[in-house]
């Protein structure tokens, strides 16, 4: 699998930026190097059918639980870096997509003000958001395609290595399963008269196994399950944590994923859920995840030091 994985990175072109942002993340975690810090993944990632992108495939995800988790991190004192998709929600961003900003505000001269009726909604989400940039506690570092994904994660990872146990993992991302190999790729935009396309897919190396082995060994690492069919969803949980050996699965159906989730480890099950009461009056699922994940990972934190 080792070699899969190298070949597969030798295939892939890594990121425009890429040791601009490798500098980036080392600052981050120096800065940081004394707190936790949470690596958040997010949105889904582009396949390319063309080496000059014009299709690709891609899937539902829209960032929504790694946005909203990140700021419930920040609010519980992490640093995050977040690894998320371009164009994708964003914290604090996400409250205002849409058209939405457009109601809230209004000219007067030649200033923009928020509309009275709608600074109540704003003021807190921008108050929190000051906050956090003023500690300098959020990286945010964008991607496009499945490559620009995998080589930020892995670069990601080694340089929050040197945190031991204080680095959490939280692999929100959907990331694609399969691939379309540069070398199988034409160069140009796929022409539509040429008649009907046949696509053969690869398998993407599974990168969950040397992430936890080799590139972050010590730390709190999290994976996301998401499946269509209630029956595959725990079996399949617990298969990922007996290959891959890391902490936690969140194991979470696609019709019901904003009102339940269940956490999964070696040996027991924790179900999370929201009401739809709870739901009504802003609760979020993932402030309820990420304050059991507090609790775990602090406990992890200090096992790791009585070792």
């Amino acid at each position: 699998m080792t070699s899969q994985i190298e070949e597969f990175y030798a295939s892939i072109a890594v990121p425009s930026n890429f040791e601009e942002t490798k500098k980036q993340i080392q600052k981050f975690c120096e800065r940081h190097s004394n707190q936790k810090i949470v690596l958040v993944t997010s949105g889904g990632t582009t396949v390319p059918l063309e080496h000059n992108m014009v299709r690709y495939l891609d899937n539902f995800s829209a960032g929504s639980r790694g946005s909203a988790s990140t700021e419930h991190f920040l609010d519980r004192g992490y640093a995050v870096i977040f690894l998320h998709r371009l164009n994708s929600f964003e914290p604090f961003v996400r409250h205002f997509s849409g058209n939405s900003i457009l109601d809230m505000l209004e000219a007067k001269g030649d200033d923009l003000v928020v509309r009275r009726e709608w600074v109540g909604a704003v003021a807190p989400v921008l108050q929190r958001y000051r906050a956090v940039r003023a500690d300098g506690r959020l990286l945010s570092v964008p991607f496009s395609t499945l490559g620009d994904y995998l080589w930020l994660l892995r670069a990601a990872s080694e340089r929050l290595a040197a945190l031991g146990p204080r680095a959490l993992l939280y692999l929100a991302a959907a990331v694609s399963d399969f691939y379309i190999p540069p070398a199988d790729m034409p160069v140009h935009k796929m022409q539509s008269d040429a008649g009907p396309v046949n696509i053969s897919l690869k398998m993407v190396p599974k990168m969950l196994g040397p992430l936890v082995s080799s590139w972050l060994p010590r730390a709190y690492v999290v994976s996301f399950k998401l499946e269509t069919d209630e029956s595959l969803l725990l079996q399949k949980a617990r298969r990922a944590l007996t290959t891959y050996r890391h902490k936690l699965v969140i194991a979470n159906l696609l019709k019901t994923r904003k009102e339940r989730v269940v956490l999964v480890t070696a040996d027991a099950e924790q179900e999370i859920t929201v009401t739809a009461e709870e739901s009504s009056s802003g609760v979020e699922i993932e402030a309820k995840i990420t304050a059991e994940l507090l609790l775990r990972h602090e406990q992890f934190i200090a096992a790791s030091a009585g070792r």
